[in-house]
């Protein structure tokens, strides 16, 4: 019997430094961001990552604890085979999650959570976006990682298992359940009120210092865990008052004083959604110079909108964002329920019942994270995407570079019937990860991407310009998502987020600069009251060319959110439940409230649909 209480305690104390060795490869793989970092803060990381490896180290010991259990009853003549099968299971399994979240880390800046097991159900496109020598380093790290837990546990523990006869059966079972019934303490995180949470890793005003410290199984299964009781999530303030706060950021109704920017209420509406552009590389809002010529050319000939922020950091939030005016969830993504995501008001239904056709263009695999059935339910009527070009256009890991799309685009234009107004949608994707272009500007790879989509613009515009379609058409160039360029910004920052939105088009009445603060979700409210169609449906969205229409920017990270207006930024982080930028303070309090009745209503509203 003494052999089996050993074996339990030593397999549950055995997971620790399997975890603890995490964190520093973790900091090593990350050493550009480490910078400072002292060998003092590496043990601080490893201690105070300590409650979340020992939860979970408790919810993997309680297979052994009931198989030990069913071995003072049966024996355990063959449960040394079976704990090494068990052991090597689980070995694969946190190389897996290891080795994926310290390659995804330095593209999303946050801990591993639910999205990659989303994206996998198409293993194509997920992998796409992995260099083939960060692939070979994740499977070496992964082989490496596994084996030396099976060492751990197949050389050190399983052999303290022994199948000895036990005389006091009921005894011992008492023992063995009373050992089970205390890993109820690690995993719950102890005997305190707050249950274990990635927030009680965080000790240091170095959010990198507090990312490393999360154990990565942990984030991902508290995030599974939590994705599906939407309404329950962010109750932050109670109901009347989140109500009455919500109340004041949207539904303004239109004001006879709104700036017109259109010379029609029904052009040809092309909408373009460029793939990871920031605004941090884009020379007329502030960015690196030289890299979109074209864009910084064409924002002096349309209207510039310099103060335009995403909503999200991935694109099938940002897609909802823009053509749904629905606002992106930092735990989950409505585009994952097509039940849910059917029932929002989107831009092709709105357009579709005053005449307008809609057509949806996209290079890669249209069934990625459910775009298929999403565009459909959205009101588009026709769908292009990688299957319908040849084998020899498809050149990209994702599928028809922007140098096909874009050409493509063009002719579908020219042989557009006339008569019937049209709103297109494109979404390119030569700027995605890992940035492989048949194109060479500058040796930033990220940077030369976004320079080769921006010729593509270039290139197509000015052909464009040539149709006479141009003088009733209204081209919408935004971004999906915005990019963590330059590579120091946290995934947090306002900068982040920053994009831009350029109106162009012979339908446009003038150049001009739009500084008011806006994002995504504001474009349908924005667009359609300068068509005069009615748009109080999209919930969420304003117009920002309204004089009295509030001005700010509202935008998610993984479990937290960011709110911008004229009085400054705050960033709140739902996991540690603090604030992890506010500027100015001034201001501060009312920026938080309203970031928090936005958040609030969001999820109420997810969880009602």
């Amino acid at each position: 019997m003494k052999n089996r209480i050993l074996f339990l305690i030593a397999t549950f104390v055995a997971f620790l430094p399997a975890f603890a060795i995490q964190k520093p490869l973790f900091m090593l793989y990350h050493h550009s961001l480490a910078e400072g970092v002292t060998f003092m803060d590496y043990w601080k990381v490893i201690f105070h990552g300590l409650t979340l490896d020992l939860s979970i180290a408790g919810y993997l010991t309680i297979i052994p604890v009931l198989l030990v259990l069913l071995s003072i009853w049966l024996g355990g003549r063959y449960l040394q085979v079976l704990f090494k099968g068990y052991f090597l299971l689980v070995a694969i399994l946190i190389a897996a999650i290891f080795s994926v979240d310290i390659e995804l880390y330095s593209y999303w800046g946050f801990r591993l959570d639910a999205t990659p097991l989303f994206y996998l159900k198409t293993p194509k496109e997920a992998f796409a976006s992995i260099p083939l020598s960060a692939f070979i380093v994740q499977t070496i790290l992964f082989l490496l990682y596994t084996v030396a837990i099976c060492w751990l546990f197949w050389k050190l523990i399983v052999p303290i298992f022994k199948d000895t006869c036990v005389r006091h059966r009921w005894l011992g079972s008492l023992v063995i359940l009373l050992l089970g019934g205390i890993l109820f303490l690690p995993i719950r995180g102890g005997f305190s009120v707050a249950t274990a949470n990635v927030g009680k890793a965080y000790f240091s005003s170095n959010l990198f210092l507090n990312h490393s410290a999360v154990n990565p199984c942990f984030s991902l299964m508290t995030s599974l865990l939590k994705s599906q009781d939407f309404a329950s999530e962010y109750n932050f303030l109670p109901e009347d008052e989140k109500s009455a706060v919500f109340s004041q950021l949207v539904n303004i109704p239109s004001s006879e004083d709104t700036v017109r920017l259109l010379t029609t209420d029904r052009p040809n509406i092309i909408l373009i959604l460029l793939e990871s552009f920031s605004s941090n590389a884009i020379e007329v809002l502030g960015g690196e110079p030289g890299i979109t010529p074209h864009l910084n050319r064409l924002s002096k000939e349309g209207i510039l909108f310099d103060n335009f922020y995403a909503n999200s950091f991935r694109t099938d939030r940002g897609i909802v964002s823009v053509l749904n005016g629905y606002p992106a969830q930092p735990t989950t993504s409505i585009m994952k329920y097509p039940i849910k995501s059917q029932t929002l008001p989107s831009l092709a239904k709105s357009l579709d019942s005053v005449g307008y056709h809609s057509d949806m263009l996209y290079g890669g695999d249209i069934n990625f994270t459910n775009m298929k059935s999403y565009f459909f339910a959205s009101g588009y009527e026709k769908i292009t995407a990688d299957t319908n070009f040849p084998l020899k256009d498809r050149l990209s890991k994702w599928g028809a570079n922007d140098d096909v799309t874009f050409p493509y685009l063009l002719k579908e234009i020219k042989d557009q019937p006339t008569g019937t107004p049209f709103f297109t949608t494109f979404l390119t994707l030569s700027s995605h990860e890992p940035f492989e272009v048949p194109f060479h500007h500058v040796e930033d790879p990220y940077l030369n991407s976004v320079a080769y989509t921006d010729s593509c613009i270039g290139s197509f515009i000015d052909s464009l310009k040539l149709l006479p379609v141009w003088n009733n058409t209204l081209v919408i160039l935004l971004s999906d998502h915005g990019y963590m360029y330059p590579h120091h910004i946290k995934h947090y920052e306002p900068a982040r987020q920053r994009m831009p939105m350029l109106w162009l088009g012979g339908a446009v009445r003038e150049p001009k600069i739009i500084s008011e603060y806006g994002s995504q979700i504001d474009l349908a409210a924005t667009l359609l009251n300068q068509m005069n169609l009615p748009y109080t449906q999209f919930t969420f969205s304003k117009d920002i060319l309204n004089p009295q229409s509030p001005k700010f920017a509202f935008y998610t990270f993984p479990d937290g959110f960011g709110f911008i207006d004229s009085t400054g930024v705050s960033v709140y982080d739902n996991e540690s439940n603090r604030v992890l930028l506010n500027t100015p303070e001034t201001g501060s309090n009312e920026r938080l409230l309203k970031g928090k009745a936005m958040l609030q209503t969001l999820y109420d509203d997810l969880g009602s649909r």
